[in-house]
């Protein structure tokens, strides 16, 4: 072998081997890039701590990574979070994050609280089940009180469907009782827009539910003059699910309707369930209803340029058990 054959053989096997490995290199780069693509179809989840207190109760673990900061300084650091991952394609839905129940979860199922994959853990399972709303880019000091109208929505929405379930069947005619209750109440919810007309109403329902405190639902719905409704369907069905729990364990609640009118003041009626139909309030009666907290039962002063008004007869339909016996 001559000396210019050494010379250049190490360099020959260097150009080999880069070419050998060009391909492998292309591959991993076109699968980092993949994988990169794909990240940005992985929707994340991010459990905020909706207090001051729930912060503190946190920081008192060694890995929480906000320890010792306010709460306005953890939502503004939460905020350049979010900013990040939305810059990167990133879809992420916000939750709440409950440390009493963090700390019963793990106890329940054997974790440490004090690490990062319990709680990752538990965000997750708590988002499958529990409410949340998306990040479209506003501040999380704006987004949370939505988040926590959604938690309470999710929360009447669960108990009342806890009182349907217990309903059963009809004894006489095997019928589904929560589902018969379910139709009756949307009917009612109807029929009770189809009296107040076209305009923009803003129902509430209110039914009695033990120690939890009242079930209340509202919803707001724009009616056309050609008889369309335009209104968000989970506040309907979370609306009709209270009144439906009302009617099937024949407790005494209530629906308040206010039509928002810029130009010659808002009217307000009211109706009182009962015998499983809702029945028209006096002007009196619905002073008296709108006029107090329905929560602690608290007098309410009475807003200026409202108009208080009786309620509208509403036709009840058939019963859907009347033929069985059972009403």
């Amino acid at each position: 072998m001559t000396s210019t054959a050494r010379r250049t053989q190490p360099g020959a096997q260097r150009r080999h081997a880069r070419r050998a490995r060009g391909p492998a290199n292309r591959a991993r780069r076109g699968s980092a890039a993949t994988q990169r693509r794909l990240s940005r179809e992985i929707p994340g989840t991010l459990a905020v701590l909706p207090t001051p207190d729930d912060l503190a109760a946190m920081a008192r673990y060694r890995t929480f990574p906000f320890t010792g900061q306010d709460h306005s300084e953890y939502l503004r650091r939460l905020d350049g979070l979010l900013r990040t991952l939305a810059a990167q394609g990133r879809h992420t839905a916000l939750t709440l994050f409950d440390p009493g129940e963090y700390a019963a979860y793990c106890t329940d199922r054997g974790l440490d609280p004090d690490r990062p994959e319990s709680r990752a853990r538990y965000t997750t399972e708590v988002t499958a089940a529990g409410a949340t709303v998306p990040y479209t880019g506003r501040r999380l000091t704006d987004t949370l009180p939505a988040l926590l109208d959604e938690a309470d929505r999710q929360d009447t929405w669960d108990r009342a469907g806890a009182l349907l379930s217990d309903t059963g069947r009809c004894p006489t005619c095997n019928g589904d009782l929560a589902h018969a209750a379910f139709e009756r109440a949307t009917q009612a919810m109807l029929r009770l827009l189809e009296a107040l007309g076209p305009g923009r109403h803003h129902l509430v329902c209110s039914v009695p539910s033990g120690d939890g405190g009242p079930l209340l639902a509202a919803v707001s719905v724009t009616a056309q003059q050609d008889g369309r409704l335009h209104l968000a369907e989970a506040d309907a069905l979370t609306f009709c699910t209270v009144l439906a729990a009302g009617i099937a364990v024949r407790v005494p609640g209530g629906v308040v309707t206010r039509t928002l009118d810029d130009e010659h003041g808002d009217e307000v009626r009211g109706w009182s369930l009962r015998d499983d139909w809702l029945t028209a309030l006096t002007a009196a009666e619905v002073f008296s209803a709108y006029c107090t907290d329905a929560r602690t039962g608290d007098p309410v002063p009475p807003e200026p340029d409202v108009d208080y008004l009786p309620g509208i007869a509403l036709p009840a339909p058939d019963h859907p058990h009347q033929h069985c016996g059972h009403t």
